[in-house]
Formats: C-alpha cells, structure tokens, sequence
C-alpha cells in the first residue's frame, strides 16, 4: 500500500502555478486599457491578450461616432445618414443602442444618448478653451436648447427584423460616450469567461471589470480616484464584479476661474454640480457604466432609492464639500486599512 501511494504521488506531480502577466494597449475607445490575468504561460497568456485586443477594438470601432472604417457601418455612419435612410449595422450596435435606451428609462432620462449635438457643443468649446485658455468661454444657453430640442430619444431606432439603426431626425445625433466602455468591456470579459479565463482584470480607461479572483485566491484590489487631487479616497475588493468612476476631474476646462466637466445634466444643459465623483460596484459594467452618469445628475436620495432597488449594485457618491454618502452594502468592499 505504501508503495501504491509512492507511485501515484510520484506520478501525479504538482499543477503548474500560475504566473501573472500584463498587457498594455492604447488603440481602443481613445485611452488607456490594461489587462491583468493569470495563466500558465506567456504563449497561452498572449493568446488571450490576443483575442481580448481583437474583441475590444472590434466594439471600438462599432461604437465610433467620430470616425467611418472601410468595410464597417458604425455609429459614425448611422449619424451621417441621420434623417435620410435607416442603416444596416452588426447586431453589437443594436444591442448597445437597446441596452442604452432601456438605461436611459431606467435613469428617467438622465443617460440620453441622443443629446449627441449638446455634447458636441460642449466638446467643441471644451477643446478650444484647452487650446487657448485665455479664450476660454462657455456655449451660448440659446445654442444648447437648440440642440437640446432635437435631443429626442424617440428619434432613434433600431429595427431588429430589418438589422437596421436609423436617426429620424437630421438633427439628432447619437452619442455613447456614457456606456460605450462598460458595455463593450462587459461583453469582453463575457467572451474571456466562455474561453476558460478564470482570473483577470480588465481597466479600460478606469471602467475595471474582474474574472473570478487573483490566483492565490485574493480577491481584486481596485482603488478609486481622489476627485481633489493625487491619490485615492479608498480602495474596494471585487471578485467577478465591475467597479466604474466618473468624476470631475476626468475631461474639464476653466473659463473665469471655474472648471466645467464634460458630465452634462440634460435639465440644465450644464455641467452637473451636485457631486465631484460617483462610483458603481456592479456584477454588470454596462449597467455601472450608465449609472455613474445617471446618477451623477440626480439628487441624492433619488439615486440612493434607484440604487437600493437593484441587485448586486452599489454605489459612493462625493459630495462638493468633500463628505461621502454611500448606499447600504458598499462599505463591504471597502479594503479595511
């Protein structure tokens, strides 16, 4: 008996340890995207950074709405055609535009994909401020509720029979800036999963997205930003959820003194001022991702109500005068110093 034992431990040896690799890119959705996984080696691991790239910058260029690719009918292309014909487009948009309107319902109208031609706005004299600060100037009120009459959601529609998107109205323009990310990392991580990845973490430009836990069987270490400067306000662990940040300090412009951020609430088509960040734990990043926005531009106890009433979702908001309110479980994945 002992000798049968020696034999099949002997035989059996020990599983290979898994080893931690990265991975940097910069040529999806216009940041920076790091991927963290553990695997048995760097031929496997390159692999899965491989087919993860080629889904992310698929959905990148899905989601464009700035520029058209050869061969692709994207966002971009939908937004051309707006008020002439309905574009045939790749179930992924259909999907994303579907998804959107259900959250812009969800957030009554606080994540509105179709204020397209109100961010453009705000875009445009956000980039020339940044480039001659001395310059700087806010859009013009009678400009944005121009633009903001056009901003119906009803104008845009996706035809599932036909596989068509079309923008009824020639003056709306889609733009999801809001969920792009989160949606497209969520659907990444999704496919990682099928492929067998059973521990990594996926950062595309700050909507952070785990699988499973680090292979010592540590749960993820995700830090949120500090909105008034370097550093964090706190840390969470995950495992198998999404942690999503927006805050003020992400795209901004002064003009006199006072910085305006790129978070626009659609009742006065001006830069949210209630809260200096707000931040999503959710099993979903698409659902985190539309959320930071929806919930940036309500009032606190209308969003803490919203919150509360979804499963696996938590959020922190800070406040303009530096305090933090949190929803019920979220101090549960606050890493304990």
């Amino acid at each position: 008996m002992l000798l049968l034992l020696g034999f099949l431990l002997g035989g059996c040896g020990l599983p290979t340890p898994s080893q931690r690799y990265e991975k940097i890119y910069l040529d999806v959705f216009d940041t920076v995207t790091t991927v963290v996984l553990y695997d048995s080696s760097q031929q496997s691991a390159n692999a899965k950074f491989d087919e993860l790239h080629d889904i992310l910058l698929s959905y990148h260029k899905l989601y464009d709405i700035y520029h058209t690719y050869d061969g692709v009918n994207n966002l971009c292309t939908v937004n051309q055609n707006a008020g002439i014909a309905p574009v045939k487009v790749d179930e992924k948009i259909l999907d994303l535009i579907e998804y959107a309107i259900g959250m812009d319902t969800l957030t009554s109208g606080r994540m509105n994909i179709a204020m397209g031609g109100v961010l453009q706005i705000w875009q445009t004299y956000r980039d020339a401020g940044l480039e001659e600060p001395d310059s700087a100037a806010l859009p013009p009120m009678d400009e944005l509720k121009a633009a903001n009459a056009d901003a119906v959601i009803g104008n845009v529609v996706a035809d599932r029979l036909a596989g068509t998107l079309f923008v009824k109205d020639a003056k709306t323009q889609i733009d999801v800036g809001a969920i792009a990310k989160g949606y497209a990392a969520q659907r990444a991580v999704d496919a990682m999963k099928s492929a067998g990845v059973t521990s990594m973490l996926l950062s595309v430009g700050g909507n952070v997205c785990s699988i499973g836990t680090r292979a010592d069987g540590t749960r993820w270490k995700v830090g949120i930003q500090n909105p008034y400067g370097e550093g964090n306000i706190a840390a969470v662990q995950v495992e198998g959820q999404s942690v999503v940040t927006s805050g003020t300090y992400e795209r901004y412009y002064t003009v006199d003194g006072k910085r305006y951020h790129h978070i626009i609430d659609p009742d006065t088509l001006m830069p949210s001022v209630r809260y200096d960040s707000v931040t999503v734990i959710s099993s979903d990043s698409a659902l985190a991702d539309a959320l930071t926005t929806g919930l940036f531009c309500m009032p606190i106890d209308e969003g803490m109500a919203l919150v509360e009433q979804l499963p696996d979702t938590e959020a922190l908001w800070v406040l303009p005068d530096g305090t933090q309110q949190m929803s019920g479980g979220f101090s549960t994945y606050i890493v304990k110093e």
